[in-house]
């Protein structure tokens, strides 16, 4: 009997680099689906628009952000946040984010089909660390129960979860790394989601310690940050939507030059997502103090209106922009030294 071989690096073999971590890209491909059709109706609506190949890319990169999400917010499926624990607990589950994710983009399995899925389409389409990083650094924001101070740290957070994933989304359509003002409108409908999703879900985000409106906002009505969710004060939180929402159709306005430069089914799948996105916002908005009431939704028939709207919209492909002049860029929504 040959006597064992001591382990040593000399005689490990690595691990096969192999995007997706070794998974066949049609599973990847069908648990990213199951997972966008669970989590996300509206995303998954306007999926349907695309072409199979930008479609499934779609749903790879969907799977990677909602379990970015659920891991950060110890959460299921976008479900109810879990105890987020101490600050060192969810500062480690960001670590375990970025960890994960650097695995993936080396081509190296993670044992998390999410994770694996988001190793395929990076390898497919061209997206880097930066691209993940950046999108990472939201959650790392939350995991230190940061609030915005003012209106640009806002659209900062915002670019952080939601911009950085729509430049993401449009270099998946084929929009060249280097078409600078392409994906600074890509950031725009992200900017532009978030703020709508801010608008909704400021109660929810309360009970949980949470708040993304600028404490400048709230000092101009005499509050700290938690009274303004209070059932009595819904009245006066009714009176910042106005300018909230303002906020976020000029940022969908502006989305919709970048959309004017994608193919025919991509401008199509955009705007009508940029549609029933903005419903969501300006339902917030009509409803006033009533909008906190229940959580806002946009039904299946509404989501059919906005889908049909949006196909003449790409057709006539002429939208107009904001009604002021976009003298901003992606850049501008990044961090700045000290931030």
């Amino acid at each position: 009997m040959s006597a064992q071989r001591p382990l040593t690096t000399s005689n490990l073999r690595a691990t096969p680099a192999r995007a997706g971590g070794g998974r066949e890209r049609s599973a990847l491909v069908a648990k990213s689906h199951d997972a966008i059709a669970e989590g996300s109706q509206s995303f998954a609506a306007a999926s349907k628009l695309f072409d199979r190949t930008t479609r499934e890319r779609s749903w790879l990169l969907y799977a990677w952000c909602r379990r970015c999400d659920d891991i950060a917010d110890n959460q299921d499926k976008g479900g109810p946040l879990g105890d987020q624990g101490d600050l060192k607990s969810a500062e480690d589950r960001v670590q375990a984010i970025r960890v994960l994710t650097k695995r993936a983009l080396d081509e190296q399995p993670t044992a998390d089909f999410a994770f694996d899925a988001f190793g395929l389409v990076a390898d497919e389409c061209g997206l880097d660390w930066d691209m993940a990083n950046d999108m990472i650094g939201g959650f790392a924001l939350d995991a230190t129960r940061w609030q915005p101070r003012t209106e640009a740290d806002m659209m900062r957070y915002c670019y952080h979860v939601a911009g950085s994933v729509g430049i993401m989304m449009a270099v998946i359509m084929g929009v060249p790394k280097d078409d600078g003002e392409t994906l600074d409108r890509a950031c725009d409908l992200g900017l532009a989601f978030q703020i709508a999703n801010i608008a909704r879900d400021i109660t929810e985000d309360a009970e949980a310690g949470r708040c993304y409106l600028p404490a400048t906002w709230l000092a101009e009505l005499d509050w700290q940050a938690g009274e303004h969710a209070l059932p009595e004060n819904r009245f006066k939180l009714a009176s910042l939507m106005p300018r909230l929402i303002a906020l976020m159709e000029k940022h969908e306005e502006a989305s919709k030059l970048g959309a004017k430069k994608l193919r025919f089914r991509q401008r199509w799948a955009v705007l009508a997502a940029a549609n029933i996105y903005g419903a969501i916002g300006r339902k917030v908005l009509n409803r006033g103090q009533l909008a906190w009431d229940k959580r806002v939704r946009v039904g299946g028939l509404e989501k059919s209106w906005h889908v049909t709207t949006a196909f003449f919209e790409a057709l006539w492909n002429r939208p107009s922009g904001p009604e002021e002049p976009i003298i901003w860029s992606r850049h501008d929504f990044r961090p700045v030294a000290g931030w």
